[in-house]
């Protein structure tokens, strides 16, 4: 019961990083881009690495437990499995909704508008109906995004918990620029910032909803019981794939589209070097 506690609150505070990303859109200065290409360059290096580096070959070493030497083909499958689910989770979400599609200068110059001085007035007419358009549906996406996020930190927990924790902290520096796309929208279409920071964070409450309930429909087809190590592996690596297609198709190319000069490579590099000094030390 404490480990499933434990991996459960895990899961959760995870999630809850996207009201993280909420209150820094409150604070930091609205037209500082560069500090969110860092901060998304830097999520995409740790998610990079830590897919790679450690949930990966976790995954391999599971399959290769139960398969031999056919373990690696199947490690191999299933990473690509996960990139092919998640684009068409991708496929299936209208573009002008989707927050993994990349946007024009044009689409996102209402981003860069500063509300008038000493005041939180929103947008008027049209740009504020499509600024909280942009926020709600963005908290969907992202919702639906997360689920298959939650139920591998859910299970690294229960499996490793250093592991967990290593994965969580991944998903949760992840969490923090997408809690800065849902806010940040909603805010400047209302002007009410605990609107934009409930909107944020309930887009972050899917990771445990969808952990506890994939877990829960994992056991039941299973028969209840442990995973074995087949399952373990298997999904494991499928989510290393869902997070390296995440890094490549949302987190740079933003990344990119607000930075200047290196500030992507930067960040990348940064995220990289944090995580891999997180695993050492654990």
């Amino acid at each position: 019961m404490k480990d499933l506690l434990f991996a459960f609150g895990l899961t959760l505070l995870a999630g809850m990083a996207t009201g993280i990303g909420s209150a820094i859109a409150f604070f930091a200065d609205r037209t500082n881009f560069r500090f969110l290409s860092v901060s998304t360059g830097f999520s995409a290096g740790v998610m990079l690495y830590v897919s790679f580096v450690e949930i990966f070959a976790e995954g391999g070493r599971s399959l290769r437990m139960v398969f031999g030497t056919g373990g690696a083909w199947m490690n191999t499958a299933f990473f690509f499995a996960g990139m092919a689910l998640i684009g068409i989770i991708d496929y299936l979400i209208p573009e002008e909704e989707n927050p993994h599609e990349a946007r024009t200068q044009e689409e996102t110059s209402h981003l860069h508008r500063d509300c008038p001085t000493g005041s939180d007035a929103p947008h008027p007419g049209e740009a504020r109906k499509k600024l909280m358009r942009t926020g709600v549906f963005t908290a969907l996406a992202i919702a639906i995004h997360n689920f298959p996020e939650g139920l591998v930190t859910f299970l690294a927990a229960l499996k490793n918990p250093n592991l967990g924790i290593v994965i969580a902290v991944a998903v949760a520096l992840h969490n923090i620029p997408e809690g800065i796309s849902v806010s940040v929208p909603i805010f400047y279409a209302t002007g009410d910032r605990t609107k934009a920071f409930l909107y944020s964070l309930l887009s972050g409450m899917a990771e445990p909803v969808g952990a506890l309930a994939a877990y829960g429909l994992i056991r039941l087809v299973l028969g209840g019981g442990e995973f074995s190590p087949a399952v373990t592996g298997g999904l494991f690596t499928t989510v290393a794939g869902i997070m390296v297609y995440i890094s490549l198709d949302e987190l740079l190319p933003l990344s990119r589209a607000y930075g200047k000069g290196h500030d992507s490579l930067i960040g990348l590099v940064a995220g990289m070097a944090v995580m891999a000094l997180s695993l050492l030390m654990m």
